[in-house]
Parts: C-alpha cells; sequence; structure tokens
C-alpha cells in the first residue's frame, strides 16, 4: 500500500490544522497572564501552521471537504477571534470602544474566510486569479492587527503606534483590507526563476538570522514589506487582466510580452550612458535686423560635437 494513501498519513494535514487551533488558543491564556511576546508568538506558529497544512494534503492527495471546513473553522477562531481578543485586552484594558472595535475585526475576518470558500467552487474564473487572494489572507491579516503590539515588544516601549486612537483606526483599516477586493499575491503559485534561487536564499537565511536575533522588529519589517508588495500585486493583476496571452506562459515569456507591449506604447528605455550632444543649449536665431526671433530653437556647436564644420557654412 502506498504511503501516501495510509489511513494515519490521510489524517496528517487535519491533525495539523487542530495544532494550529490549539496554538491560536493558546494566546489568550498568554495575554491573560501579560505574556504579550508568547501570544504574538503564538499566534504566528498558528500562521505557519495554516500554511503547512494545505500544501501537505495537496502532496498526499488527502483533499477532503470536512478538511476545507475544519481549516475555515479555526481559521476563523485563530486569525479572527484571538487577535480581536488580545488587542482588546492589550490596546483597550476592557473599554468598550475598544470591544467593538474588536467585533469589527472578528466579523470581517469571518466574512473575508466566508467569501474565500465560495470562491473556491467558482470555476469561471480566467486562470491568472489563481496566483492572487481577494484581499489580505487570513494569517496575514491577523499579523497586520498585531503590527502596534509587534513594535510595542521590538522596541519594548509603548509610543504614538500603541495608543488607542490609531489603535482604532489601524485595527479598522485591516478590517477592511479582509473584507476588500484589492488582489495580493498568492505564495503557493508563486515561481522562483533558477538564477535567483541562490540570493533568494542567501536572504532567508539572513532573515532567519534576524529573526532569532531580533524576533519582533524582523516581523514588523516583514509585515512593513507585505504591506509594501499590495501596489504592486494590484498591478500585476489588472496587467494580467489586459494580456490573456501570458497567463499560462512561463515568467520568462511574461517579461518578453511586456517589454513587447512596452514597445507598442512607444515607451523607450532610459539610455544608461550620456551621449555626446545630448544636452543641447537652447538659443533664438537672430533675425537679419539683428534682433531675436519669436521663440527658442535648439542648436548644438559643431566644436563641442567634435565634428569638422562644412565648408560651404
Amino acid at each position: 500500500m502506498d504511503a501516501r494513501t495510509a489511513p494515519g498519513v490521510r489524517l496528517l494535514p487535519n491533525a495539523i490544522t487542530i495544532l494550529a487551533l490549539c496554538s491560536g488558543l493558546s494566546a489568550i491564556q498568554f495575554t491573560l497572564n501579560k505574556e504579550y511576546s508568547a501570544a504574538v508568538l503564538a499566534i504566528g506558529v498558528a500562521a505557519v501552521l495554516d500554511g503547512l497544512d494545505g500544501r501537505l494534503a495537496r502532496m498526499l492527495d488527502a483533499t477532503s471537504k470536512i478538511g476545507a471546513e475544519l481549516d475555515s473553522l479555526c481559521d476563523g477562531i485563530s486569525f479572527g477571534v484571538v487577535p480581536a481578543i488580545v488587542l482588546f485586552i492589550w490596546g483597550w484594558d476592557g473599554e468598550r470602544t475598544g470591544w467593538l472595535v474588536a467585533l469589527v475585526y472578528a466579523v470581517c475576518m469571518v466574512l473575508r474566510l466566508a467569501r474565500f470558500n465560495t470562491l473556491l467552487d467558482d470555476t469561471e474564473q480566467p486562470s491568472f486569479t489563481k496566483e492572487f487572494f481577494v484581499g489580505v489572507p487570513a494569517p496575514a491579516g491577523a499579523i497586520l492587527a498585531l503590527l502596534p503590539m509587534v513594535v510595542s515588544l521590538g522596541l519594548e516601549s509603548e509610543g504614538w503606534w500603541s495608543s488607542k486612537p490609531v489603535l482604532l483606526v489601524w485595527t479598522l483599516l485591516v478590517a477592511m483590507l479582509l473584507i476588500s477586493r484589492i488582489p495580493t499575491l498568492s505564495l503557493k503559485k508563486l515561481r522562483i526563476p533558477a538564477k535567483a534561487i541562490a540570493p533568494v536564499l542567501l536572504i532567508i537565511g539572513i532573515a532567519g538570522a534576524a529573526l532569532l536575533t531580533y524576533p519582533f522588529l524582523m516581523l514588523a519589517v516583514v509585515v512593513v514589506f507585505y504591506l509594501g508588495h499590495i501596489p504592486y500585486a494590484v498591478y500585476r493583476y489588472y496587467w494580467l487582466s489586459r494580456h490573456p496571452e501570458a497567463w499560462d506562459v512561463e515568467p520568462a515569456e511574461r517579461r518578453a510580452i511586456r517589454r513587447r507591449s512596452t514597445r507598442r506604447l512607444g515607451i523607450r528605455p532610459p539610455l544608461r550612458r550620456r551621449v555626446a550632444g545630448a544636452a543641447i543649449r537652447l538659443r533664438r536665431i537672430p533675425r537679419r535686423n539683428g534682433t531675436p526671433g519669436p521663440g527658442p530653437v535648439a542648436r548644438t556647436s559643431w566644436r563641442r560635437l567634435g565634428l569638422r564644420r562644412n565648408r560651404r557654412d
């Protein structure tokens, strides 16, 4: 019997999902004990496990309907309910306004997961849409919501980023990103070119070392970098929607299509070196009576260009 079809192996993705739920719920206990660092790390572990269970299910060919529903329910608790409670205890200390904001965030997370489940059954979407999420995914949304708390833990001090008005606005903004239609890149379909594997591994090694040394500051940098990728994801999504010929090709062919479309628009790439005569001086052509002409005309000195003047001039 194939190892991938063994009953115990096929239950492994669901077991990882349950472990992610336990890790997420443990963050509430850590928060009640004022162990905020452990609470953030517990939610981070839940996010890592959530990324592993789906990939493992596809590798083992163990995907099932119950597994998908279990994953959504656990995500709603670990990345919706738990961060809302953690922020309510840490940021607002039991105030009613904080509870209202926490409720809005949790509701938006549940709505985001419900929409994600409905999009899984939509077979009429173009093939390129599989490379994107609709809105910010649940694990990323939870880490984004905890950014003020992560910065405070990394700097070991509280400032304007942890004030109640900033925390209110930031939490509502993350909630809107969860239910928005803004496309974000999906790591499931990310393909790295062969020549970029070594630099990417080097960057991962440096990031891992920084994460072990300064975990919360490095996590904050990763979150800011994730926010910075959103404009590129929007540009890439709408570019692909206008170029069906690039939907099912390799990244190198996509770059070639992008270069051809740029030339079709008449846009020239900038020159890397200065060309002699590129900087010209505007002078007015004098009239016969010596007065200046009506407008500036570009004239270039033949001596500056290093050319011989025509004898007829």
